[in-house]
């Protein structure tokens, strides 16, 4: 066994306890009544969310990869999230919070045997390790879902954390991408999901792209000069829903004297001006940009200014350059319960000064969510291509509440635009 491959094993490890400790945290921060209640429509209750990501671990690392007979075959149909939608799980016969426990230990032993057994190169699922960091990955998106899910719950404060670092100073304009070709997408990042590969050259022209994400406290002008109530800054489709939906403000704001108060996880403050919004849709960051004089990017654009390096012509993994993430780079992994004021995280910044395109708030952009020239499914049609059309719009960079192991520069997340629930914002651009 070579030094690599040990070396490989043990990061595996580690991120498989990183994840199952994030997951613990979040179901154990509530009693069983809070675990199996449902606090949402939207959103499934957290004792669901806990065995299906004990399952996906067993039908992927345990059937699949290891070869194991099955732990819980009768539980499949039930943990199948195309099977139900989200409203109608409460009424199945779920594992209760006690036996859902059991469950993904006894799956996680085995799993960690398998992985003391299993050659790691050979077959593209194994090969780098690919299926258990794509069961990491998966356990890492549950558990921001997790979080989102704790957002909405009601009653006392159930999760702690301390506050975000300080802006290092201000951030504000845009900085200008020269047109020109850049690689998107990779083909070589050993745990990127099948939606960010191949990697291929996509031409782009000359654009100013915001240095940080639209703050609270320009979207509190947005809503000041009656933003809401102009339909000349909304599509057909956003004032449509605007109306429907009775928008006035991100989700969780309310009036507080002459100014707007949030509550974030059960406890109300006022918004910090400097902070970028969050619990936006998608047809609100674009009507903004709308009244702003600017657009939502691209996605390509996004991705240009994120990883693009102009000096040597070459796509980085980060805005940062090449390293993984550090505390100093990004707001990610729960380590704050909110996002930090613009020019909190200078380190993470682009060589050009774009701050904070990883981490904070996942960013919307103007592109629907569609499969690279070239894509292939793998290992599965449903994690990508089922979703793929002009139903969804891609949203990129990661929130604070999303794992570094679930966030690449490359990293693609999508959703419906009505949705902010999810930590949604976003920056703005402009042409050239």
């Amino acid at each position: 066994m070579s030094y690599e491959t040990d070396r490989l094993r043990d990061r595996v490890a580690v991120e498989l306890e990183r994840a199952r400790d994030r997951t613990v945290t979040l179901t154990e921060a509530v009693d069983d009544g809070d675990l199996v209640r449902q606090h949402s429509p939207l959103m499934s209750p957290l004792v669901w969310d806990l065995a299906h990501v004990g399952n996906q671990e067993e039908l992927w690392l345990v059937r699949d990869v290891g070869g194991r007979e099955p732990v819980r075959r009768d539980i499949d149909e039930l943990y199948d999230a195309f099977q139900h939608p989200r409203r109608d799980r409460p009424a199945l016969p779920l594992l209760g919070p006690a036996e859902a426990r059991r469950y993904v230990s006894s799956v996680r032993d085995k799993v960690l045997d398998v992985l003391d057994r299993i050659s790691l190169d050979g077959s593209p699922l194994v090969e780098q390790g690919f299926a258990f960091g794509m069961i990491v990955q998966h356990e890492q998106q549950h558990d921001e879902t997790m979080l989102a899910t704790h957002q909405l719950r009601a009653g006392a404060p159930a999760l702690t954390a301390p506050p975000p670092p300080s802006s290092a100073g201000a951030v504000a304009g845009s900085v200008l991408i020269p047109a020109g070709p850049f690689t998107m997408g990779t083909s070589t990042e050993p745990w990127a999901l099948d939606n960010e590969r191949p990697a291929h050259r996509v031409e782009v022209a000359a654009f100013h792209i915001d240095r940080a994400p639209v703050t609270n406290g320009q979207y509190a002008a947005f809503i000041a000069d009656r933003g809401y109530d102009d339909p000349r800054w909304w599509s057909a489709d956003g004032w449509a829903h605007r109306q429907a939906a009775g928008l006035t403000a991100p989700q969780h704001w309310q009036r507080d004297g002459d100014g707007w108060a949030a509550t974030t996880f059960g406890r109300t403050a006022r918004v910090v001006d400097d902070a970028p919004v969050v619990h936006v849709c998608y047809y609100e960051a674009e009507a903004y940009a709308a009244w702003a004089g600017k657009r939502l990017p691209t996605e390509a654009e996004w991705e240009k200014a994120a990883r693009f390096d102009a000096a040597t012509g070459r796509s980085r993994r980060y805005p940062w350059g090449d390293d993984d993430p550090a505390a100093n780079h990004a707001n990610l992994g729960q380590r704050h319960l909110q996002p930090a004021p613009v020019g909190a995280y200078p380190a993470g910044a682009t060589p050009e000064g774009v701050h904070q395109m990883i981490g904070d708030v996942w960013e919307w952009t103007s592109t629907d969510f569609r499969g690279y020239p070239g894509f292939v499914a793998f290992p599965y049609r449903e994690y990508s291509e089922v979703f793929f059309g002009p139903d969804y719009k891609v949203l990129r960079g990661g929130s604070f509440g999303t794992d570094a192991s679930a966030c690449r520069g490359t990293f693609r997340n999508w959703d419906y635009p009505i949705r902010r629930q999810i930590f949604s914002g976003f920056r703005c651009a402009r042409d050239a």
